[in-house]
């Protein structure tokens, strides 16, 4: 990452982190398009901009749905002839490039904004270089303040999926203060409370899809929707790992298809036929793919989500799917949400045994520890070789 060529002040961080706040507003608007299934596009990141002049906010705004206004062009509008000589604070670099939207580094120039101040440097895209062609008019720019972590840490899906071009891999597990996700094996254990469980229905709407083993299903029988909170611009995929085909017949995710949302089902090479046959009549998408170590072959699963238009996936279990994902290496994030209550050395521990998998020495913070009624959060990031600790991230608690 390039040095910013100056430093930002006290009153330049207090603005930019109010643009950060207001890119959230765009949770669940801006990560995918409506009605694309198919490879060939990127989510959208959470943008936020703040016009200042005088010391006086003029204008404010939030990039809100995929193929919208960006942030810079909303501030902007708002401000109206405020917006000439003011400084701009955007929580990531403006974009330089004729895409859905016209460059915002050509509208930050034609309203004749003077400064510049950014917190996160744009990956290597067609949209880079907006600071550049700024700087390069005159305007005098500041960025990025950010870390390649901090960066990451707000937009994770969008950085991952233009570096990597692979789906970005979220868990979230609820556990017990001794690290228990149940009572027993396959026992329907609620760990987190109400708070807990619309906070993680808010987060399902920022993903293109959420994913299950099929202990899961049989313990739980989730729905996997977003039913709490404001709905997602289209339903989130629903994606199981059942080797055996064997979901219920009377499973919740097996309701009001297609509308709900699409279903898919990850089975083995051996999975009775007349079973994928069944699942198949009841609209459901299954798919066959090899099987691994433990389980299915999780590449192959990922590689098909991709063709499917499944940019990000929030796993939410169970512990063999988790465990899974984390030895694998194929997980970017944990959303650990602990409950204060103890559940006993006979529970399920959250994490297996085995040292292979999970080196803690790779995970840092990604945010502060936050509370949802009497829950608390932990998020960590898997680092970067070039990275260091994140700084904040989406919060999400359990549901189902």
């Amino acid at each position: 990452m390039a040095p910013s060529p100056a430093v930002p002040s006290t009153e330049d961080r207090a603005h930019l982190e109010r643009a950060r706040r207001l890119a959230g507003g765009g949770w669940g608007g801006v990560h995918r398009p409506v009605g694309r299934e198919t490879e060939g596009w990127t989510p959208n990141p959470l943008v936020g901009c703040v016009l200042v002049r005088d010391g006086e906010v003029v204008g404010e705004g939030y990039h809100a749905v995929y193929g919208g206004p960006h942030a810079e062009v909303v501030a902007l509008e708002a401000a109206g002839p405020a917006a000439e000589g003011a400084t701009a604070y955007v929580s990531l670099e403006p974009c330089n490039h004729h895409g859905k939207t016209p460059p915002c580094s050509e509208a930050l120039l034609a309203a004749g904004v003077r400064r510049v101040v950014y917190g996160a440097a744009d990956p290597p895209t067609a949209a880079r270089g907006g600071a550049e062609a700024l700087r390069s008019a005159g305007v005098e720019v500041v960025g990025p303040v950010w870390s390649e972590a901090e960066a990451r840490a707000e937009n994770p899906a969008f950085f991952h999926v233009a570096r990597h071009g692979t789906p970005y891999v979220a868990l979230k597990l609820a556990m017990s203060l001794d690290a228990k996700i149940a009572a027993a094996p396959g026992a329907r254990t609620r760990i987190t409370g109400p708070e807990a469980e619309r906070e993680v229905h808010r987060l399902r709407s920022g993903f293109d899809a959420v994913l299950v083993g099929a202990g899961t299903v049989r313990a739980d029988d989730p729905r996997l929707t977003v039913r709490l909170g404001p709905p997602a611009r289209r339903p989130v995929r629903r994606m199981l790992l059942s080797p055996s085909a064997d979901l219920p017949a009377g499973a919740a995710l097996l309701e009001d298809l297609p509308r709900a949302g699409p279903v898919d089902v990850f089975v083995g090479p051996d999975a009775p036929g007349a079973d994928v046959e069944r699942l198949e009549a009841a609209g459901v998408h299954v798919h066959a793919v090899p099987a691994g170590p433990r389980g299915l072959d999780l590449g192959h699963v990922l590689r098909v989500a991709w063709t499917l238009g499944a940019r990000s996936i929030l796993c939410e279990g169970g512990r063999g799917v988790a465990a899974t994902f984390l030895r694998e290496g194929r997980a970017q994030r944990l959303y650990l949400f602990v409950a204060p209550r103890t559940l006993g050395a006979s529970a399920v521990p959250a994490f297996e045994d085995d040292a292979d998998t999970l080196d803690w020495s790779r995970w840092e913070p990604a945010a502060p520890p936050a509370r949802f009624g009497r829950d608390t959060l932990m998020v960590l990031d898997l680092q970067e070789a070039s990275g260091g600790p994140g700084r904040r991230a989406a919060i999400v608690g359990e549901a189902s």
